[in-house]
């Protein structure tokens, strides 16, 4: 039996917005040595213009993207699953089978292309999720705010387990990650600008990290409670644009008036701190949390321009990209991959936060034209294509006839 094809705008275009978005700060995974997307102070400018796309990203940006992506992902879980039992299909072997490849697309994104996939960790928290689809609105926010607040205790107690520890140990252990020396940078640049095989030398155990210790201590209880939020909100019909007026007005409010001067409080603290070790544990709580709430406003603000019908051009391109978002999103990474890795131009290390946003701006162009014109030409992104037909075990219908 076929899958349905009804598609819900608010969703379409809610991803649209995630996909693009979270570009704005991965483009300094692929620009910049790894420790630079955590700290940025760790290399290159925070003057003048550097300073102000860093600051402007950092506040709209980072980390609300990927909440909001978590969100969408964990009301696609209800979705697939209401799809699926109204199909008569078994929901359990299509949602782990779908969920598995997920998990596999993961693993080739991040050992072969770039180290700061998603797939796996959605793919993980996603199989674990399951059993509380059918827990109740209250219920999934408790857990929600529970899984969150999990990941914040780790940092925290970890910064206080900072302070006893002796100063050497901090050096040796802490500050390669956090604040890494000149030469170490000068490696992981040189291995990155080396062909495939080289850049393997970096990317493999920042994989390796990102998929277990960093999921373990922040991914999977960031994500996991996100998609907890993002399921409370599909069943109370917040995400889908089913829910009155005045409640976007409220969590645009809240996003506004809590959530971005809680961010904005936190570049002061940091810098005022000087970026020191600390900024990694009690620093990024600020942003942590706010981001939770911007992400709500974000949400907020695009139901609300649906609803006014406003920027119609705009929206149905969104709502195209957010339908091709995992393919948008590994083109992303082709396309960052190509620029500044040595299998292309190698530019990285040579193109300030100021070069970097240009770029950004310049792969939005590209996917908010493409993504329509592919659309009219095939049913699917090539790869959520090929990810439905693995999951249902044949292959979907592509071209539009």
């Amino acid at each position: 039996m076929q899958p349905t094809t009804q598609r819900i705008e608010t969703l379409d275009v809610l991803r649209g917005l995630a996909v693009l978005g979270i570009l704005v700060m991965n483009i300094q995974s692929f620009a910049m040595p790894m420790a630079a997307y955590l700290n940025p102070a760790a290399f290159g400018s925070l003057e003048g213009i550097n300073g102000l796309v860093w600051s402007i990203g950092h506040l709209l940006t980072d980390q609300k993207m990927m909440a909001l992506f978590s969100m969408l992902f964990g009301a696609g879980i209800l979705l697939f699953c209401e799809r699926a039992e109204a199909s008569g299909r078994s929901v359990a072997k299509y949602y782990y089978r779908r969920n598995l490849w997920l998990v596999v697309f993961g693993l080739l994104h991040g050992y072969l292309l770039w180290s700061g996939d998603i797939l796996f960790l959605y793919g993980i928290c996603a199989c674990l999720l399951y059993p509380l689809r059918r827990k109740s609105v209250r219920t999934l926010i408790i857990l929600g705010v529970l899984a969150l607040s999990i990941s914040s205790a780790l940092y925290l107690l970890t910064g206080v387990a900072l302070n006893a520890m002796p100063p050497e140990e901090v050096t040796t252990t802490i500050l390669p990650g956090w604040q890494p020396a000149p030469q170490q940078m000068s490696e992981e640049i040189a291995a990155f600008q080396g062909n495939w095989v080289t850049q393997m030398q970096a990317r493999v155990p920042a994989t390796q990290e990102m998929q277990g210790l960093v999921l373990m201590m922040w991914g999977f209880w960031r994500a996991s409670g996100m998609m907890l939020l993002g399921m409370a909100l599909y069943k109370t019909g917040i995400i889908t644009g089913r829910a009155e007026r005045v409640v976007y007005l409220r969590l645009l409010w809240l996003g506004l008036a809590a959530g971005l001067p809680l961010v904005a409080f936190g570049i002061f603290w940091n810098f005022s701190n000087d970026w020191q070790v600390s900024s990694m544990f009690t620093g990024s709580q600020f942003n942590y949390w706010g981001s939770v709430l911007v992400s709500l406003g974000w949400m907020a603000l695009i139901v609300l321009t649906l609803k006014g019908k406003r920027l119609t051009a705009l929206t149905d391109r969104l709502a195209a990209t957010g339908r091709m978002a995992f393919s948008n999103y590994i083109m992303q990474t082709l396309i960052c991959g190509f620029i500044f890795y040595g299998h292309g131009l190698g530019l990285i290390g040579q193109v300030e936060r100021w070069g970097q946003i240009l770029i950004v701006f310049g792969v939005w162009v590209l996917q908010l034209w493409l993504s329509p014109v592919w659309l009219r030409h095939f049913r699917f992104g090539p790869l959520e294509w090929l990810w439905r037909s693995l999951t249902y075990g044949q292959l979907q219908p592509f071209r539009r006839s």
